[in-house]
């Protein structure tokens, strides 16, 4: 199965609900809150190759935001893997780039508090940065969560 034909049969495996947005946004939603992180990314990186504009970088930092998490959860799973190990800088760089592409579009865009958004990633990659990249603030039994206005 082709990359294209499985993110299609994820997006519609998900839970609909009542929403307004277009099925690939609010997928990444669904997928980011239950810490499935690669799948966020991949859901969403479905149309962002479809957008033009002012939302293409929007969505290319949720992307990368969800990417930063990707890192995050791996390093935890297998702190001393050799590759795995060493994903808290990279986690790092992923958020700075995500704020750089999200914070333009505060304090509210498209459903989402912007302003909520930039502080987790802020929290998250300062506590990368005070741990000297050390410690790894992603934790399975509190995972971040964000929420879309279904306005």
């Amino acid at each position: 199965m082709k990359k294209g034909e499985r993110i299609e049969a994820l997006v519609a495996a998900l839970p609909t609900g009542d929403t307004e947005w277009h099925p690939c946004y609010a997928g990444w939603f669904r997928c980011f809150n239950a810490g499935d992180y690669y799948e966020a990314h991949d859901v969403l990186e479905h149309l962002w190759l479809e957008t033009e504009g002012h939302d293409h970088a929007f969505f290319k930092g949720l992307i990368q935001l969800a990417g930063a998490f990707v890192h995050l959860k791996k390093q935890h799973a297998r702190p001393l893997h050799p590759k795995d190990g060493k994903r808290l800088a990279p986690a790092a760089r992923l958020f700075a780039l995500a704020i750089a592409h999200i914070e333009p579009r505060a304090p509210y865009h498209m459903g989402l508090d912007v302003a909520a958004v930039c502080r987790l990633v802020r929290k998250s990659r300062d506590e990368i940065l005070r741990g000297e990249y050390r410690v790894n603030p992603w934790q399975p039994d509190k995972l971040p969560v964000i929420l879309l206005d279904e306005r």
